[in-house]
């Protein structure tokens, strides 16, 4: 596996490793395959776990997947988190399987923290559920409304250099040795430039929101990343 860091399209990087870590969280759940359920499982299996999820009516109104969709999905998280409850340690250890030649700690991170709604240090299957719905089958604007989510770390409605330069320097850390050509340590930094000058419409030093989907609604690449696991289950 490679990737050539394209100057013109590093934010489409962000995103598809956004989609592609998800997939691949997914995957080691066991969830991308959808099985039939017999009519015995018609609502959530509850008592074996110390969260209680909300019931399956509710989910399914919160979210674009089917009833059956919905037990498949919440089978796999809990045989892999029977608390119910996934911790940031937890989180970080799976992301860090599939990476062995880079480190995806500080990625893990940020990736956690727009996972967990309620800021109250774990991801709940409805946390879960909720965000993978937006990822694979929400609008245009949802999906890069939950990207800015991630890219705006203090959560303030602004993504500033600062924290931009973070995330751009945790996906390089994430990457590793996968990097094609070699990273040089500068990098980051011009791929942020780069991102400003595209995003910052106004000059004002910070990326709003509407800065934001403005310009990826009008970036192909983008617009194409953001279809692409439109179907995956």
């Amino acid at each position: 596996m490679s990737v050539r860091w394209e100057t013109e399209g590093l934010q489409t990087v962000g995103i598809v490793c956004l989609v592609i870590m998800f997939l691949k969280l997914m995957h080691l759940l066991g969830l991308i395959d959808i099985t039939e359920t017999d009519s015995s499982e018609s609502d959530l299996e509850l008592s074996t776990v110390r969260h209680q999820p909300e019931g399956l009516d509710q989910l399914q109104a919160q979210t674009k997947f089917t009833r059956k969709e919905l037990q498949s999905l919440y089978r796999g998280f809990k045989n892999e988190c029977p608390s119910g409850l996934v911790d940031e340690e937890t989180f970080k250890s799976i992301y860090s399987q599939f990476f062995p030649q880079g480190d995806a700690t500080t990625y893990a991170h940020f990736l956690f923290n727009a996972f967990d709604i309620d800021r109250n240090g774990s991801i709940r299957f409805e946390d879960f559920v909720i965000g993978l719905s937006v990822l694979l089958r929400g609008s245009v604007t949802e999906k890069l409304n939950w990207a800015f989510n991630l890219y705006d770390i203090n959560k303030d409605g602004y993504i500033t250099k600062e924290e931009m330069l973070e995330i751009m320097k945790s996906i390089y850390d994430m990457m590793g040795r996968y990097t094609y050509p070699c990273v040089r340590d500068d990098a980051p930094s011009e791929h942020v430039d780069k991102f400003f000058q595209k995003m910052d419409k106004n000059r004002d030093g910070v990326v709003t929101i509407e800065e934001f989907i403005e310009t990826c609604q009008k970036d192909e690449n983008i617009m194409n990343s953001m279809q692409l696991f439109e179907n995956v289950i």
